[in-house]
């Protein structure tokens, strides 16, 4: 069980850990055993020490790879191994992920072949992510078109009512979920970092008219004051609240990395309200997910205190505890205010004590309330090299800038 918090560490310290998390250990990982030599692309169902444990490739990680090593191409230094591996999994994604209709595959074998497809857009918008973070990175005009089209084509279908199939047999009760504005927020703001990198101004401006919808979409329906919540599912024609066990639905991780992300277009338009809006919802979701008897994010909750009826609904998955340290990391710097730092040391402390593999490396993904890991593989065709080392890569980012500013936030 939980103590007392943890004290903040050190700035420098901070820094130091991210920066090497990242750069010595979370990519490197990746590069040794995740990189197909004979096919391209990346393999992500890895063991404790880097073993394959099973050679199908997750469509997601594809891109996610591929943005990663992109980016840090150009936010870091141009190293060309880096560019390397993300020109692999953009390759590899253009050979084998797109089925005959546009549409993308969401797990494919080893060589490419075609094993499932899903209904949602996340596939295509991990990919436009690495065509977008590629062309940044190799000055391509052709991979940024395909960025941009791949982004818009999966806007379109999010937006339009016949876009996604419906999940259910019946409209009887059609929902929306919280997802689709997050990742259409997300990945905009990876294209237009791209984008501006390569001055294509109408590419800017159109993605940023998606983003306004995004930012409109999570504000006037997920956000919702009444409950202190953000959240995961609501009635699709905008209707109140959906008294069921999926309208009550609180998912933690997705609604701090909201948060992080609205504060983030906050700080990118110099817009205070935006700024103020993240806060309040990382505010609201921590008091919701953070738990006060063991540490770290639940995974779901139930805005109303009643049964969460998915089994891991109390289980810790890395990836919340990721998109904590970011979201009240960034907060502190946005306002000073030491609550925000308290809570960035105890989900630091949290997250590196029990997830952290100090002799194999990377981190470990799934625990127990108490935070016993369930096993020991790093990698599955969900958890890869995105969200820890995206976590480093902010985090450092951010606390070099303000170490640079002399060390006060706000």
């Amino acid at each position: 069980m939980t103590s007392s918090a943890p004290a903040p560490l050190p700035l420098e310290t901070l820094r130091d850990t991210y920066r090497d998390g990242l750069l010595a250990d979370c990519v490197p990982f990746w590069l040794r055993h995740g990189l197909d030599p004979e096919h391209g692309g990346v393999l992500t169902c890895v063991d404790r020490d880097g073993s394959i444990y099973d050679s199908d490739k997750s469509v997601w990680f594809q891109g996610r790879f591929g943005w990663l090593l992109g980016t840090l191409c150009t936010d870091v230094e141009p190293r060309e191994e880096w560019l390397a591996g993300c020109r692999s999994c953009v390759e590899f994604l253009e050979r084998h992920c797109f089925d005959t209709d546009g549409r993308m595959f969401f797990i494919v074998t080893r060589d490419g072949r075609p094993v499932r497809k899903r209904r949602y857009v996340f596939s295509e918008m991990f990919a436009a992510m690495a065509f977008a973070a590629y062309a940044a990175a190799a000055r391509d005009g052709t991979r940024a078109a395909a960025a941009l089209d791949v982004f818009q084509r999966a806007c379109e279908r999010l937006a339009s009512p016949d876009g996604i199939e419906p999940k259910l047999v019946t409209n009887t009760r059609a929902t929306a979920g919280f997802g689709g504005p997050m990742i259409v927020l997300g990945t905009g703001q990876a294209l237009r970092a791209a984008f501006e990198r390569l001055g294509d101004e109408p590419a800017v401006a159109a993605v940023n008219a998606r983003i306004d919808a995004a930012l409109e979409a999570i504000q006037t329906r997920f956000v919702r004051p009444e409950l202190e919540a953000v959240l995961e599912t609501v009635l699709a024609d905008g209707t109140p609240f959906l008294d069921h066990a999926d309208g009550r639905l609180v998912n933690p991780g997705h609604a701090i990395e909201g948060a992080w992300f609205v504060m983030q277009e906050g700080i990118d338009r110099q817009n205070r309200s935006l700024v103020d809006l993240g806060l309040t919802m990382l505010r609201w979701t921590w008091k919701l997910g953070w738990d006060d008897e063991f540490g770290g994010i639940l995974y779901f909750r139930d805005v109303l205190g009643k049964p969460v009826t998915e089994y891991w609904h109390d289980m810790k998955f890395w990836w919340p505890q990721n998109e904590a340290v970011i979201a009240t990391l960034m907060a502190w710097d946005q306002t000073g205010d030491d609550t925000f730092r308290t809570w960035h040391a105890q989900a630091h402390a949290w997250a590196f004590e029990h997830l952290a593999d100090r002799e194999h490396g990377e981190w470990y993904g799934w625990t127990r309330r108490d935070g016993t890991p369930t096993h020991h593989a790093k990698g599955s065709l969900w958890k890869g090299p995105f969200h820890l080392p995206r976590m480093h890569l902010v985090c450092w980012q951010l606390l070099d800038r303000r170490l640079a500013s002399g060390g006060q936030p706000g």
